[in-house]
């Protein structure tokens, strides 16, 4: 099954999992008519509605390509996970005006014994869901996913605030505290939704995954063949899952193209191993010059210029640059 794949078929479980939770929080609601409750409740609508935007997405990122989204259909993954970010930080502000308005005019609560059961049962299934999620959304480097995941702890969070203020309120008797309480995790809400917006916004304007740039940097580093001089003008895309990488590979001037397309096949072997089948490797190729000598620890080379002085070690920055490497 494809990562893909796999994304879709959790979302959905997600998103079945998000109804059936909206229903036993508007059940405990009504058995105790808390407003922190129906707060939780209403964000659980948000929930519930960006569940489906989420699936939605991953359906269509899952497409093949086509002659229109020649690199697939990966992006609307960003797009959801800005939706769904708006949605979480304006569930937050929606809870913290509710709590505002109540807090000096509480409701009288009842059966909170009950209340407290159900609602709890509700955040261990969100965090565990979410968690796995999240897990599942970095393996297969899903925002949409890990968006979702991160959307149903932040639900957590405020439960437990919401828990917290239920127990406080049946041992003291302090209505207020049922606001208060919900009133503070509702403001760790708006944060988390402010997150996915940032990270959403990262992946449309194609901003460079330096931990992602640093892992394959090492991992070539580490097993780097003689005939890799250099390798520079790296960028890396993100579409969805799939992740398309662009460098220049600098190699001996003198190889034919079958001997070129050789070490690019070994350099592409490596990285797969590293990351996977979800990384789309496009490399060109560049001869070395003059300069190049004296980074170029290959012995037998027939057209050497100058002797070789040192190697230099690959990092995020320098394969970054647009420029063969030299010795200054």
């Amino acid at each position: 099954m494809t990562a893909a794949k796999q994304n879709f078929n959790y979302q959905r479980i997600i998103a079945v999992t998000g109804v059936l939770l909206f229903v036993v929080k508007l059940l405990a609601w009504y058995v105790t008519h808390s407003v922190a409750i129906l707060t939780d409740a209403l964000e659980s609508t948000v929930n519930v509605t960006s569940a489906f935007i989420g699936l939605y997405s991953l359906y269509v990122s899952a497409k093949p390509k086509d002659s229109s989204h020649p690199y697939g259909h990966g992006k609307i993954e960003f797009i959801s996970a800005a939706i769904e970010g708006t949605m979480i930080s304006g569930a937050g502000v929606l809870i913290i005006v509710e709590a505002v308005k109540n807090i000096g005019n509480p409701h009288p609560i009842a059966k909170l014994d009950y209340g407290i059961i159900l609602v709890s049962l509700t955040a261990i299934v969100n965090y565990v869901i979410g968690e796995i999620a999240i897990r599942k959304g970095r393996k297969n480097s899903s925002l949409a996913l890990v968006a979702s995941g991160k959307h149903l702890q932040a639900d957590t969070y405020s439960t437990i605030g919401i828990i917290i203020g239920l127990i406080l309120l049946l041992v003291t008797k302090l209505a207020w505290l049922d606001s208060a309480v919900a009133l503070l995790f509702a403001l760790l809400i708006v944060y988390t939704g402010f997150k996915i917006i940032r990270d959403s916004l990262k992946g449309i304007m194609d901003e460079a995954d330096e931990e992602l740039l640093k892992n394959m940097v090492e991992a070539l580093q580490e097993k780097r063949g003689e005939n890799w001089i250099d390798l520079h003008n790296t960028r890396i895309i993100k579409y969805g899952s799939t992740l398309h990488i662009d460098c220049h590979l600098t190699v001996p001037w003198y190889l034919n193209v079958h001997d070129a397309h050789n070490e690019i096949d070994t350099l592409t072997r490596l990285v797969r191993e590293k990351f996977g089948n979800a990384i789309e490797l496009s490399v060109h190729t560049d001869g070395c010059l003059d300069y190049s000598c004296e980074i170029c620890s290959k012995k037998d080379c027939p057209e050497r210029k100058t002797d070789f002085r040192r190697s230099i070690e690959w990092t995020v920055k320098n394969i970054s640059d647009d420029q063969k490497h030299r010795l200054l």
